[in-house]
C-alpha cells in the first residue's frame, strides 16, 4: 500500500511540515534528497516519476519509504560507511610511515634508489609485511596515509661555482650562434 494513502489527511500534512523542516535544517545534501522524496512520495507522485525527477532508482525510493515506515524521519539517517578493511594494520601503517619519512630504499635493502616510488614501496610492504597491493591501492594508501606525489628535483651539492659560471657562459654563447 502506498504512504500516501496510509495517512490521513491530517497526518499527511504533519509528515511533510516535519519533513520540510528537517530539510531546512540540515546541510547535508544527501539527507536533504532523502526528505524531498519522501515529501513527494506522502504528496502521491509515483515512484517512477520521482525516480525520473530526481535520477535515483526506484528501488532506492522503496527503500527510503520502507526505512521512513520502520524508524520515522529517524530512519532516514544514513548509517556510517564501514569500506572495506584496510590490509595493514594501523601498527603496520605506522611503521610504513616511519620507513618512508626516515629511510630512502637503499636503506632497506633495494638497489641504488634515490626516492621512493609506488612500485617500490609495493615491493616493501609484500617484503616486510607479506600484504600484496595492485600498484593503484599502493598508491591510494600513500593518499590515505597523507603523502603525496612531487616529481624529484635534484641540487648538485658539491658543484663548483667557478665551472658551474663558464658553462653559463659558454652555453649562452652556444644559444646565441645557434639561433
Amino acid at each position: 500500500m502506498k504512504l500516501s494513502k496510509e495517512l490521513s489527511r491530517p497526518e499527511k500534512r504533519e509528515a511533510i511540515r516535519t519533513l520540510k523542516k528537517a530539510k531546512k535544517k540540515t546541510k547535508n545534501t544527501r539527507m536533504q534528497e532523502r526528505y524531498l522524496i519522501l515529501i513527494m512520495v506522502i504528496s502521491g507522485k509515483e515512484y517512477e516519476e520521482i525516480a525520473e525527477l530526481t535520477g535515483r532508482s526506484k528501488g532506492t525510493i522503496v527503500n527510503y519509504v520502507k526505512a521512513y515506515r520502520e524508524g520515522g524521519i529517524e530512519g532516514l539517517n544514513m548509517k556510517p560507511y564501514k569500506g572495506r578493511a584496510p590490509k595493514l594494520t594501523p601498527e603496520q601503517e605506522m611503521e610504513l610511515t616511519q620507513v618512508l619519512v626516515e629511510k630512502t630504499p637503499k636503506d632497506v635493502g633495494f638497489p641504488a634508489q634515490m626516492n621512493w616510488t609506488a612500485p617500490i614501496i609495493r615491493s616493501f610492504i609484500k617484503m616486510k609485511f607479506g600484504v600484496e597491493y595492485s600498484e593503484r591501492g599502493t598508491r591510494d594508501l600513500l593518499y590515505r596515509l597523507n603523502f603525496s606525489f612531487t616529481a624529484p628535483t635534484y641540487t648538485m651539492a658539491k658543484a663548483d661555482p667557478k665551472k658551474q659560471a663558464e658553462f653559463k657562459e659558454t652555453f649562452e654563447r652556444l644559444k646565441k650562434t645557434l639561433s
